[in-house]
């Protein structure tokens, strides 16, 4: 009856262990679907701004299909999990009846109280570490928020800019007409000043034969001089506003590259975005996939050796064989807890490096 009850309490110890590793499961699972939400959302916001990227509008179709595929087999998965809770929970009842037998024995109570002890200092970590994964999520979401702020602000500001450079542009337009114009004026002032200039020849000419007309010609000829020396201030001032619009073009033209590299910068940004939110996803198939093949081994081995446990309860070596199987199997499920938590510690490193890259990648820009 003593190997007996240590038996059970092994066995009570393992299940309550399983037990918390599938409440584990399932915390991920729903941490699971709450990713997948957020990413529903982001890619609702994508959609929204497909309207400028076009052929990144097609990958986004194709995500969100991707996305709900994983949706039904986490549905399917969660059929599963229930399904397995309630086998357990049989097994759970029938090793209580087992326990109810054996309470008299008051020395297998002490043993049964330090494996408590134990089982709630576990408890007490396992929750620790959830509180620690909670509040890395949440920081993770304020850290996403505040990028979609920021990038929709640049997007915002790019508009205005684009709104002013067409501006400029215009009024560039209207300015480059005027000039035109005004050339045109000149050229035309220019052969009238050509046809004077002969005129004043041909009275120089007359000027020699005629001495009684030159007081009236050398009058016409100070008029002449007065309207060439206006003509000559306006040809200055036309060619210092034609100095001043090149230099606006010349500005404009370097306030355009910056606006095209800042196009470019946040163009990049939304890559490295899409291509840190594909190797998320892709991380989290892969740890469903982990999940779903490598738990189900050592689980349907607990429960088989557990099924068997009746019929070994009478020989003890048998018993002592299952107790070893049952164990292996709990040894190897625990090892794939150990190489889940690193895998999801993995995931958190390469979305803070990516996250530090973003913020770098900003303070340049």
């Amino acid at each position: 009856m003593t190997v007996n009850s240590k038996t059970a309490a092994e066995l009570v110890t393992i299940i309550d262990q399983l037990a918390l590793q599938t409440k584990e499961k399932e915390y991920l699972t729903a941490e699971l679907l709450r990713i997948n939400a957020a990413h529903a959302f982001q890619n609702e916001e994508k959609e929204k701004r497909a309207a400028e990227l076009v052929v990144a509008n097609k990958e986004l179709v194709y995500q969100n299909s991707e996305k709900e595929k994983r949706a039904a087999e986490l549905i399917i998965a969660n059929h599963e999990l229930a399904y397995q809770n309630q086998e357990r929970e049989k097994r759970a009842a029938a090793l209580i009846v087992a326990n109810e037998e054996l309470l008299f024995q008051n020395i297998e109570k002490e043993k049964r109280a330090a494996e408590l002890v134990l089982a709630n200092k576990e408890l007490v970590y396992q929750n620790s570490e959830k509180e620690k994964r909670a509040a890395e999520l949440v920081v993770a979401n304020k850290e996403l928020i505040y990028q979609n702020e920021e990038k929709e602000k640049r997007a915002a500001e790019l508009i205005i800019a684009n709104k002013e450079l067409a501006y400029q542009n215009l009024e560039k337009e209207k300015r480059a007409a005027a000039l035109v114009i005004a050339n045109e004026e000149l050229l035309f002032q220019n052969g009238e000043k050509g046809k004077r200039a002969a005129e004043l020849v041909i009275a120089n000419k007359e000027l020699v034969y005629q001495n009684s007309e030159k007081g009236k010609r050398a009058d016409e000829l100070v008029i002449a001089n007065i309207e060439l020396a206006f003509q000559n201030k306006e040809k200055e001032m036309r060619a210092a506003e034609l100095i001043v619009a090149n230099s606006e073009l010349i500005f404009q033209n370097g306030e355009k590259e910056k606006r095209a590299g800042e196009l470019t910068a946040a163009y990049n940004e939304i890559i490295k975005a899409e291509k840190f939110l594909r190797e998320y996803i892709k991380g989290l198939e892969e740890m469903l996939f982990i999940t779903h093949h490598k738990v189900r081994q050592p689980v349907a081995n607990i429960l088989g050796l557990s099924d068997m446990l009746d019929e070994c309860i009478d020989s003890p070596t048998n018993l002592k064989k299952l107790i070893l199987n049952i164990h292996r199997s709990a040894v190897s499920l625990n090892d794939f807890i150990e190489e889940l938590t690193q895998f999801i510690e993995d995931l958190k490193q390469k979305g803070e490096d990516q996250s530090n890259e973003s913020s770098g990648f900003n303070n340049l820009g």
